[in-house]
């Protein structure tokens, strides 16, 4: 394919991927701009019948920025209040994350064209949007693995609201903690984190280093820059992450990889219910745990949509529990995720 086909190409799939992000944000979509990005460029690449490539700085920026996105919520708790709720937190991590990985055993093993990695990723609750990027690292099929994350995504952020209404909130609550003013004059700080952290990464040899370099450098930097300051990325810089993963992902979706998506559209339709279900049950001994209220609790042990999760419990006055055991669970998921081939190989060999 000519340079200048491709350049055709883009030229229709970037003003497609804003409206369309537009009007998905506009309807509160859940992932609004990934799923816009993964729809325009996957009606190309499916139209024409060839992958649509996207530029190699383009991809490594937006990578850096998700792992930025994913390091400003950890910058931002401190310590000490994670410290206290690490024990429940690790609980809850472990055993989410187990439950994945069974999940994504048992897929592998009833479609073997899915790999063990593939099946894992697809099935890990948490990080949906620094998963596809951290398949593309691993080998494993990252369109795949985007549109497992995202049917999880939208299933479990439409349910939340919903089943969380029946539950009474905490008695006295404030309405959540402000978020920090974003800093346009670290513009030019976020870009060069984004993309140079890829280089930090590689020299500390982090896995998946696009992903893990920046947001190991957001982490250090919420912990030395003064309070006033951000790592907060201008909303430019997230519309463009995240249209960036979209377009990885729907660039280069193939007829064969959809037939392979719906034929395992029941058994991963099944693990979501079941996987909500087991989170659930899971939240009602945390309430005594804790002593706090089961809306808390569940808030605290969804599987994923952390957003909202993290707006609901911000509206019903919860308190810090549901921002530190998304937290730990999201940073567990992330860990394992990122050592997935190590742990595979431990397993295969035992």
């Amino acid at each position: 394919m000519t340079a200048g086909s491709v350049a055709r190409r883009w030229a229709i799939v970037l003003p497609a991927s804003f409206l369309l992000g537009v009007a998905l944000s506009w309807g509160n979509v859940p992932a609004a701009w990934i799923l816009a990005g993964i729809l325009a460029s996957g009606a190309s690449a499916l139209r024409s019948g060839a992958e649509l490539p996207l530029n190699r700085i383009v991809e490594r920026g937006g990578r850096g920025t998700i792992g930025i996105l994913a390091g400003v919520p950890l910058a931002g708790v401190p310590l000490a209040e994670l410290a206290g709720y690490a024990p429940a937190g690790i609980v809850v991590a472990l055993l989410i994350v187990a439950f994945g990985l069974v999940g994504g055993m048992l897929l592998h093993r009833t479609e073997p064209a899915i790999s063990r990695e593939t099946g894992v990723l697809s099935m890990l609750a948490g990080g949906s949007s620094v998963m596809p990027a951290l398949a593309r690292d691993l080998g494993a099929d990252y369109r795949y693995v985007a549109l497992s994350q995202y049917l999880r995504l939208l299933a479990v952020s439409m349910t939340l609201p919903l089943v969380t209404a029946l539950f009474a909130t905490p008695p006295a609550g404030d309405a959540g903690a402000a978020s920090p003013a974003v800093n346009w004059w670290m513009f030019p700080v976020v870009a060069a984190v984004a993309i140079g952290g890829f280089h930090v990464g590689k020299l500390l040899r982090l896995p998946s280093p696009g992903v893990f370099g920046p947001l190991l450098l957001t982490v250090i930097a919420g912990l030395i820059l003064p309070e006033a300051w951000t790592m907060q990325p201008p909303e430019f810089f997230r519309i463009y992450a995240f249209l960036a993963i979209g377009w990885m992902c729907g660039g280069g979706l193939s007829l064969p990889a959809l037939r392979l998506f719906a034929r395992q559209l029941p058994a991963t339709m099944a693990f979501i219910v079941a996987l909500s279900a087991a989170c659930a049950l899971l939240a009602w001994p945390l309430t005594a745990w804790l002593d706090i209220t089961y809306f808390e609790a569940y808030l605290a042990t969804s599987p994923g949509a952390i957003e909202t999760a993290l707006a609901l419990s911000a509206e019903g006055g919860a308190g810090p529990v549901v921002v530190a055991i998304q937290l730990i669970r999201l940073l567990g998921v992330l860990l394992i995720a990122g050592w997935l081939p190590q742990i595979l190989r431990l397993f295969g060999r035992h």
